[in-house]
């Protein structure tokens, strides 16, 4: 199978986080699962890191519209998946209303095996101002009794690109915020920032005082692995009943986004 994998980051810009993802990618996937990456358009953001504008609500919606675009091209170049690789997976009910393959996103997986390993869980993010959409997140999972708190990590993306080679000082301080999460209840703690994610998976952490950390890409991208065999095998696929899954016809779609600007 073929799964397109969908960043934030423009990720031609940063080679060495490529190269991690691509090499863990490698160990998660079946022999026969090709996953191609893909980042956002060149110039998206002023600066190499996403968080200078989607810390605010209204340029992450605007910038949102890519992965719907995103999306539209993985099925008209025959994915058999899309995998919203990105916590906040953006647009997502949406744009499952829109394609005729599995969608997945790391947040929504991620929330939802959580709750399979153990009774509640913490989410730890790079992005303070954001924690009340992953709050807003989680409820319409109808998880929110089974998270115990979202908490900034106390380092930022611009730290991790730093200590990629030289990790063990942030690790320990992923360490100590994991605990406060611990301390408060939690069973699981979910590394919701992907390059936190990847870091710690690079360097083989799995647990914090027996609590497992989620690998959150692993669990996407199995995921979509999951749906597209169930899809093969049993004709299982997303709901096309009610306003929030009927799917448009697809000349009306290309209608709208002519009409926005959005076709490029």
């Amino acid at each position: 199978m073929k799964i397109w994998h969908q960043s934030f980051t423009e990720l031609d810009v940063l080679p060495a986080y490529r190269l991690a993802i691509e090499q863990h990618i490698r160990k998660v996937v079946l022999p026969g699962t090709e996953v191609v990456l893909h980042g956002v358009r060149p110039g998206t953001y002023p600066t190499h890191y996403p968080g200078t504008d989607i810390g605010y609500s209204s340029l992450y919606a605007l910038h949102a519209s890519q992965w719907i675009t995103q999306g539209l091209k993985a099925q008209d170049e025959g994915f058999d998946a899309y995998a919203m690789c990105t916590l906040p997976n953006p647009f997502i009910r949406e744009i499952r209303s829109l394609l005729d393959m599995p969608v997945v996103g790391y947040g929504e997986s991620s929330f939802h095996m959580a709750c399979q390993l153990g009774h509640r869980f913490g989410l730890l993010v790079f992005i303070d101002r954001m924690v009340p959409l992953y709050q807003e997140q989680i409820g319409i999972y109808g998880l929110t009794s089974r998270c115990t708190g979202v908490q900034p990590v106390g380092f930022t993306f611009h730290d991790v690109a730093k200590a990629w080679d030289q990790p063990e000082a942030l690790i320990e301080r992923f360490k100590a915020s994991a605990r406060q999460l611990l301390a408060q209840g939690a069973d699981v703690i979910v590394p919701g920032e992907m390059p936190l994610n990847i870091l710690l998976a690079t360097h083989g952490i799995t647990e914090v005082d027996g609590a497992p950390i989620m690998d959150g890409i692993a669990v996407t991208l199995k995921m979509a692995e999951l749906q597209v065999s169930l899809r093969r095998s049993t004709g299982l696929s997303q709901s096309r009943h009610g306003w929030m899954n009927e799917q448009p016809q697809r000349e009306r779609v290309n209608q709208v986004l002519s009409f926005y600007g959005l076709n490029r």
